[in-house]
């Protein structure tokens, strides 16, 4: 099992920190303490190269985030396999101690049929919602699973085919239909998917599964039943929203999306629904908009998968990966196309930063921008002495990222997913630092006076506000995505902490955290073990931020048991305890924890 601990040594200026692997069977804690070829050690004496074998070392010092391991025996490809869903809740075998305050459900959303009879599905985000639950009960854990019963899914489970389009596989007319019928299917108009594969998240008391289109899915999170699809355009102006809502302390949500805006243009509009109410109506229904932000192109709006907010403003992120709606609504009902077809990049737009008040809604007109940069995954926005903090998972370059994620590549084997993975853009975590007083007679000066970051924003003479990046990590294709902080108490506020996916050549094969003000890091990674996104729990006792735990789902293809919960210490990414199920879980994308 893996635990990590600190390792005395007398390498100056660095603290080092392993994953002890040790107490693997025999043969295999011998194979990776042998696979480097280092030279036979005394007792008394540790080469470092052969530590670093044995104990999966982790210095902890500024940008030692990238991964230890190669996956040449491409365990990684059955996360990309289709599972069964469970008539039951599978027992967990529990090793360490599950700490007393979590009582709750890790919820997990993701992909779990990746084919419908003898048609796949090509795109990661294409395979059909499947939500994972394990219970915490008195240090005992529980594990169960049910696919969402979407129309998307129960459609194609009933005619046996994929019936409506998703992000990357086209949906073809039914081949029992005559040709006149499959002629003039096609002119129907686009049928948005309901796929909810993405995220979980509270709404009032109810909880919703989301994928990015206009739908969303009520279930009960203690059966995982499916109980009510929603259309958002019944109740406000918007074309879709995303999976990554901000959430308030009251539990009013806040989200974003793109909308037909003034003057027949398209817009962005940031949607504000409600927390419970007190005469227990629905709160969706009393959803409203409160402030839009301009669209840089009329038909073209970015794509957006988050936003951030601190506690006075909204900061949208305008990147130049664009949703060429013209093609949506006309080519794809024509010739028949997927989503990913009617994306394209404007290579000469940039990044555009916009900031709106919160409370009341109002839109800032400054013309903040930046170098062009693909973006996912907000890690926090605060206010700081009239400046606005944006730290955030960037990919450098205006190419669209989802081209690399296709299924094909994600399967195919280690030299390959790294060959097309070297194609790919850059990522970092990125601090981009926004000026709230701005002059037009300080053109040419750096505005921003914080000390603690060399992030800057400068005027041009055009009135243009001109932003680098305080580039916070970087490994040549290593990735910190799927972002995670303690969000309840520093969600909008000046943080330390972050927690991350870290994505080797877009495999994901560690757990990190990073300290965003000193840059030291922490490492969790075993061999052939390929976990999910970290969720931040707090301990109701602690003080610190990092004060308690964080959880992921790990699998582990090539075990007696081939997944698990994990509980990592959340201070130094130490194993508190593992659940082991036997049976595979598939890739998950983001979930939460429900007390």
């Amino acid at each position: 099992m893996g635990v990590l601990f600190k390792v005395q040594h007398d390498w100056p200026g660095e603290k080092v920190y392993a994953t002890d692997c040790s107490d693997r069977e025999g043969d295999e804690a011998n194979k990776y303490s042998k696979s480097t070829g280092q030279p036979e050690t005394s007792s008394s004496e540790v080469t470092r190269g052969f530590l670093e074998s044995l104990l999966c070392v982790v210095p902890r010092q500024e940008g030692i985030m990238v991964s230890r391991f190669e996956h040449p025996a491409g365990c990684y490809k059955k996360i990309f396999e289709t599972c069964e869903e469970l008539s039951e809740p599978l027992p967990a075998t529990v090793t360490g101690r599950i700490p007393s305050f979590l009582k709750g459900s890790l919820l997990r959303l993701g992909p779990g049929l990746f084919e419908i009879g003898d048609e796949p599905f090509y795109h990661l985000f294409d395979g059909q919602a499947l939500m994972h639950k394990f219970d915490f009960n008195n240090g005992q854990v529980t594990y169960f699973r049910k696919f969402i019963r979407t129309d998307a899914y129960v459609r194609a489970i009933t005619e046996k085919r994929v019936v409506i389009t998703e992000f990357g596989t086209f949906a073809y007319p039914d081949p029992c239909k005559n040709i006149f019928s499959r002629f003039f299917s096609y002119f129907k108009g686009v049928e948005v998917t309901d796929n909810c594969l993405v995220n979980v998240y509270p709404v009032g008391e109810d909880f919703y599964a989301v994928t990015e289109t206009n739908f969303i899915t009520k279930v009960n999170t203690d059966t995982l039943e499916t109980l009510k699809k929603v259309d958002m355009c019944d109740y406000v102006n918007i074309n879709g929203v995303t999976a990554h809502p901000h959430i308030e302390r009251d539990g009013t949500v806040y989200n974003i999306g793109n909308c037909m805006g003034k003057g027949a243009t398209l817009a962005y509009n940031i949607v504000r629904i409600p927390p419970t109410q007190k005469d227990k109506s629905d709160p969706i229904e009393k959803s409203k908009v409160v402030v839009q932000f301009p669209s840089a192109e009329r038909f073209k709006p970015s794509y957006v998968h988050s936003f951030g907010m601190s506690e006075n403003y909204f900061v949208f992120v305008e990147t130049p990966v664009k949703i060429n709606l013209l093609k949506f609504l006309g080519a794809w009902s024509i010739r028949g196309s997927n989503y990913m077809d009617c994306f394209e990049s404007n290579e000469s737009q940039g990044t555009l930063f916009h900031i709106a008040k919160k409370d009341p809604g109002e839109y800032i007109d400054l013309k903040f921008k930046g170098a062009a940069i693909g973006m996912f995954h907000h890690i926090n926005t605060y206010e700081d002495q009239g400046f606005i903090v944006v730290d955030l998972c960037g990919w450098k370059g205006f190419e669209f990222v989802y081209n690399y994620l296709w299924l094909a590549n994600l399967r195919a084997n280690w030299e390959e997913v790294k060959k097309a993975a070297m194609m790919a853009p850059q990522p970092e975590v990125r601090r981009y630092v926004i000026p709230l007083d701005v002059h037009k007679e300080e053109q040419g000066k750096n505005l921003i006076s914080l000390p603690y970051t060399t992030a800057t924003a400068v005027m041009h003479a055009d009135g243009t506000i001109w932003l680098e990046p305080e580039v916070l990590f970087s490994g040549p294709r290593q990735a910190f995505e799927f972002p995670q902080i303690n969000y309840k108490k520093y969600g909008g506020k000046n943080y330390s902490y972050a927690y991350g996916l870290g994505l080797n050549h877009f495999i994901p094969d560690r757990i990190c955290k990073l300290n965003v003000k000193t840059r030291e890091t922490w490492v969790w990674q075993e061999p052939d073990s390929y976990p999910s996104e970290p969720l931040f729990v707090q301990n109701p006792d602690g003080i610190d931020e990092d004060d308690g735990v964080v959880l992921t789902i790990v699998a582990a293809p090539g075990s007696q048991r081939p997944a698990y919960l994990l509980i990592l210490n959340a201070k130094d990414l130490s194993e508190v305890a593992r659940a082991e199920v036997e049976c595979s879980i598939p890739v998950t994308f983001h979930g939460m924890y429900k007390p």
